[in-house]
Formats: C-alpha cells, sequence, structure tokens
C-alpha cells in the first residue's frame, strides 16, 4: 500500500465525516476553533509526514499513528473534562476500539488461513499447473483475469494479485507488453471481484460487519463487478501478443492436510455467516470458532509429522506472519479518524456532498477519490456518519469504493504490490496508459448497477 496515498488517505477521510453518532446521550462541542482542535490536527499532520517518508525513514507507518491517536484522544479528553462531560469521551473512543476490534480479529481470521494455505503450497501448486500448461498468451491473460476475479472474493484481492502475477512473470519472459497488461487486468479482476463479497475487501467487510448490508445483498453487485473486469478486458485483448509460451515441467504438489484447511476454510466462512444472520451474533465469533478448528487440526497434522516425519505445521507460526504492522496502522488511522471527527473538523463537507450533491454523485466521486486516496479511511468515515441512503446507494458506495482504486497503479493495495513484484514492467506510467479502459469499465459497472439493481434505489 502506497504510504504517501494512504497519508492523504485520512485527511479525505475526514472531509466525509458527519460528527460524532455516540453524542445521542449529550451535546458534542465543537473544538474546531480551539486550542484542542489545532492541536489535534498538528499531531495528525506531523504522524502522517512520518507516514509519507517512511520509504526514507525505513520507520513502519503503524508506529507514528499509534502514537498520534493516543495523543488526541488525550487532546479531546482534557477539553471535555474542563466542560464537565468526560463520560462522553470513554463512550465515544469505547465505540472506535470496539469497531476496530470486531475489524482485526475479522482480518487476523482470514489472513490466517490464507497464510495456511500458502504454507500447504496450495497457491504453489496452481501457479505450477498454469506454468506448464501450454496456453497462449491471450488465453493466460483471460484465465489469470477470471482466476484472480474469482479468487479474491474469498481470499484477499492482494494475496490472489500476487499469485496471478507471479504466473504472468514466470510465462511472460522476454514478453514485457503481455506483463505489463495483464498485470492491469489482474489488478481489475481481483478488485472487481472483491467487490460483490464481504470478505474480498476490508471495505466489504467493514458494511457487512456495519450491518448496513446483509451477507446476500452483495452479490447483487455480482453483474456490476463481471462489467467492470469485462469492458477493460475485451478493450486490452487487441494489444496482446499470439502465440503461447514455452511451458515448463515444474510441478509442484500441496503438503498433507491442503484439502482439508480448504474445507475448513469455507466451514469457517459459513459459520461467520450463519452467526451474523441467523443468531445476530458479530460475525467476527464465528470467524474466530474456525480459528479454533484450525488450531486443532494444526495439533493432529503436527502430531502426525512427528509420527511420519512429514513437514511439520505449527498453526501459531502462520500467525506470526499476519500482518501486523497494517493491522496497527488500521488501528491509529481508524482512532486518529475517530478522534477528528469528536471534534467536528469538516462536517459542512459531507453535507455538501451527500445533502448538496446527492447521493449518486457522491458515492460516484468517493470511487474516483479511491484511486489516489485509501479506499479504508473513506469507507470508515462513510459508514460513520451514515447518510441516510437506500439499500441501492449503500451498494453502490461499496462497489464505487472496491473498484475505484483500479484507475491508477497506485489506487489499490494489489496494484502498489504488483509494481514490486514486476518491477520496471509493470508500472505507474504503463497503468496509466490503459486508466481510459479501466475508467469505460468504472462508468459501465456504475451504470449496469444503476440497470439492473434499478429496484434497490
Amino acid at each position: 500500500m502506497a504510504t504517501w496515498r494512504t497519508g492523504l488517505a485520512a485527511a479525505a477521510a475526514l472531509a466525509l465525516w458527519s460528527g460524532p453518532a455516540w453524542a445521542a446521550g449529550g451535546a458534542a462541542l465543537d473544538l474546531t476553533g480551539s486550542w484542542v482542535g489545532f492541536a489535534a490536527l498538528a499531531v495528525f499532520a506531523l504522524a502522517y509526514g512520518l507516514v509519507i517518508a517512511e520509504e526514507a525513514t525505513h520507520l513502519r507507518k503503524s508506529k507514528p499513528v499509534v502514537v498520534a491517536a493516543g495523543v488526541m484522544w488525550v487532546l479531546v479528553a482534557v477539553a471535555y473534562a474542563v466542560e464537565g462531560q468526560s463520560e462522553h469521551v470513554a463512550v465515544a473512543v469505547r465505540h472506535v476500539i470496539l469497531e476496530y476490534s470486531e475489524l482485526m480479529l475479522f482480518l487476523l481470521v482470514a489472513m490466517t488461513y490464507v497464510n495456511a494455505l500458502d504454507e500447504r503450497k496450495v497457491f504453489e501448486a496452481l501457479r505450477s499447473w498454469l506454468v506448464r500448461s501450454g496456453f497462449s498468451y491471450r488465453k493466460l491473460f483471460w484465465l489469470t483475469g477470471t482466476l484472480a476475479f474469482f479468487i479474491s472474493p474469498v481470499a484477499d484481492n492482494l494475496t490472489t494479485a500476487l499469485l496471478m502475477c507471479a504466473v504472468v512473470m514466470a510465462v511472460g519472459v522476454g514478453q514485457r507488453g503481455f506483463v505489463a497488461v495483464s498485470c492491469i487486468n489482474i489488478v481489475v479482476a481481483a478488485n472487481a471481484g472483491g467487490a460483490f463479497s464481504p470478505f474480498g475487501d476490508i471495505t466489504t467487510l467493514m458494511v457487512w460487519q456495519k450491518g448496513v448490508v446483509q451477507f446476500s445483498e452483495f452479490f447483487a453487485l455480482f453483474i456490476p463487478s463481471v462489467v467492470n473486469f469485462l469492458v477493460p478486458a475485451a478493450l486490452m485483448h487487441f494489444s496482446l501478443p499470439k502465440g503461447a509460451p514455452h511451458s515448463s515441467g515444474e510441478v509442484v504438489s500441496m503438503l498433507p492436510g491442503a484439502r482439508r484447511i480448504q474445507a475448513l476454510f469455507a466451514l469457517t466462512i459459513a459459520t461467520a455467516v450463519c452467526f451474523h444472520n441467523f443468531l445476530h451474533l458479530p460475525p467476527v465469533l464465528g470467524m474466530m470458532t474456525g480459528l479454533g478448528l484450525l488450531q486443532l487440526f494444526g495439533y493432529y497434522l503436527k502430531r502426525k509429522a512427528h509420527k511420519t516425519q512429514d513437514y511439520p505445521y505449527d498453526v501459531f507460526r502462520k500467525i506470526a506472519r499476519v500482518e501486523w504492522d497494517t493491522l496497527l496502522f488500521f488501528y491509529g488511522v481508524m482512532m486518529c479518524v475517530g478522534a477528528l471527527g469528536v471534534i467536528g473538523y469538516l462536517t459542512m463537507v459531507s453535507n455538501l456532498l451527500y445533502v448538496d450533491l446527492g447521493p449518486t454523485t457522491a458515492n460516484i466521486l468517493i470511487g474516483i477519490a479511491s484511486a489516489i486516496f485509501d479506499n479504508i479511511p473513506l469507507m470508515f468515515a462513510v459508514l460513520t456518519m451514515q447518510p441516510d441512503m437506500s439499500l441501492g446507494q449503500w451498494l453502490l458506495i461499496t462497489l464505487t469504493a472496491g473498484v475505484g482504486g483500479s484507475m491508477l497503479s497506485i489506487g489499490s493495495a494489489a496494484g502498489v504490490a504488483l509494481m514490486g513484484q514486476a518491477r520496471g514492467i509493470y508500472t505507474f506510467s504503463s497503468h496509466l496508459r490503459w486508466s481510459w479502459a479501466v475508467a469505460a469499465g468504472y462508468a459501465a459497472s456504475i451504470a449496469a448497477h444503476k440497470v439492473v439493481n434499478s429496484s434497490l434505489f
């Protein structure tokens, strides 16, 4: 994820904040013109300055925002204590922490399962099959895009994109044009596939856990997501070279337990959905139950490996590989934005977007903004302000925030990661040459949503 892009993102998120939802029990203070407000802005700016400079300083992006979050909430607490309203700050901070905790634990389980599948060589086996398949360049272009579209709703779009990129890099030696265009296709497909599933992207997960869109309702975005993938893919198709690459004889086999871990992952997802839909429990409870099942199965694999000298397995090693810097960065972002929301900054901008411009225009603009700014703070801000929108509009912001980042290579974690993996081949400029095609897909997907799901508006 591009650090400077995420830094700007939180500033944009503030522009969407409509004020603290927790303040229903008492009057919220307007601190925007006070020393507290200015000091909080200064702390926020300093922290994100360090985030932007991460590549130069090698200071992980989570550290400054976590510290800034604590300082900013202390400033807010001092201002409210002076007015004798300390209890309101306590309620507010617990509200943000609860939302983050549910998101973090859910992501922890999902990331652990993905790491476990990777450790059992599930993704490597798929990659080796594709490399030795003997498909033509054009077939590989469509196959890797289609697989990215259908894998990302279950695995995250970043993992999916990296897997498919490894395939095109392996078969595209000497064909830089094929690799560059295929990487664009993979980024678009992975982001589009993640838009119609609660598990496909952090933003869709946030929308589902907030309860504004139910699990089954996300699939109304399937056709618009398909359109978002197919339109640019069709436009890029004729730029691909003809012929086929030399196939490789490499064979990678999955390790013992791989298929059973896949089944456990599917069961875990089903458990989370059932807990939420039928028992009205937080879906994270179902995910944590699934993590417990994975731990028990890991114990079985460990005992079996000890007896048979098979490849050892340790679920806690998989948990240790989870991207803690990213999880802690999400904490810092959510807490900083929460504090600035309590202070009351830029409420008028949210009214401008959702009242003056209207929800359709606002949601489309937010999607376009996600090509430059990170979509997670943007979506968190929209969910916190809770604009009065129909289901169709909530699905629209889910779609646009999910796929809008595909218009630029820096617009999503998948694009940024692939620029590193295919360094010098897939670049900002190579993506920019096809941004018009991706933008056409963005517009076509919005039109498809308005037509197919017209009854939801």
